[in-house]
């Protein structure tokens, strides 16, 4: 019996050779540009060579694709360990007929306490750092409304509870190894608290613009001028 490790996590070279042979693909016509595009998406944003490889199973490849076989050994391949550690810059919030808002690159404490009474707040730890390998996000929201927003491979754990209002129960997506854990409980009445995960605003665009150029690079010159030109035309009629 042996144990299962955790899947290697995959480089940007990994992303980009698996870009190339989807743009071979389209190239050929083998897929159309909405599937195109949709696994090119699904390619930047995925973590691990084992989410990267159904991308391109029904498509020719090098006898080599270049993605490694070996699965990491252990959490010394997990870079979330760069963003654990470093004096909290900010230990809570509490917003009166107003709101608050705690985001960009900030250093969330162990224990994050956070109220709003008739009034709103958003504890973004999209781009944050995290003191603890866990921390404590403890929310009380009063005829109001918190929003946690937590990016992709975070461990969440939700254990709020509300009286004529409610928590989100998060989704469930299990943690990347060696990420850190954000626990989410606290009290809501006549109110509620929202867990999301999504992706850093420079992620989006990178991934965007990512997109766009290998999206571009796939067609010949002179067909994209056609393209151009046409699409000048129909908007001129």
């Amino acid at each position: 019996m042996t144990d299962e490790l955790p899947d290697l996590r995959a480089s940007d070279a990994d992303r980009d050779r698996i870009a190339g042979i989807l743009r071979e693909a389209l190239a050929e016509g083998r897929l159309q540009m909405e599937e195109f595009e949709e696994r090119l998406t699904a390619a930047y944003q995925a973590r691990t060579v084992g989410a990267l490889r159904p991308l391109v199973a029904d498509l020719p490849q090098p006898s080599d694709s270049g993605l490694p076989d070996t699965r990491a050994a252990g959490p010394g391949a997990v870079a979330w360990r760069e963003r654990i550690g470093g004096e909290p810059s900010s230990r809570g919030a509490f917003a009166f007929w107003s709101g608050f808002s705690r985001n960009g690159r900030w250093t969330a404490p162990r224990m994050f306490t956070a109220g709003v009474f008739q009034a709103g707040g958003e504890i973004d730890l999209r781009d944050a750092h995290f003191e603890a390998e866990e921390i404590t996000v403890r929310c009380f929201a009063f005829m109001g409304g918190i929003d946690v927003v937590v990016p992709p491979g975070v461990d969440v754990q939700v254990t709020g509870w509300g009286f004529m209002g409610g928590f989100d129960n998060g989704d469930g997506e299990p943690g990347d190894p060696g990420a850190p854990r954000v626990k989410i409980t606290g009290f809501a009445m006549m109110g509620g608290v929202g867990v999301r995960r999504r992706l850093s605003k420079l992620e989006k665009k990178r991934i965007r613009l990512e997109r766009e150029r290998r999206a571009e690079s796939a067609f010949p010159e002179d067909a994209r001028g056609y393209e151009v030109s046409e699409r000048r035309r129909k908007e001129l009629d």
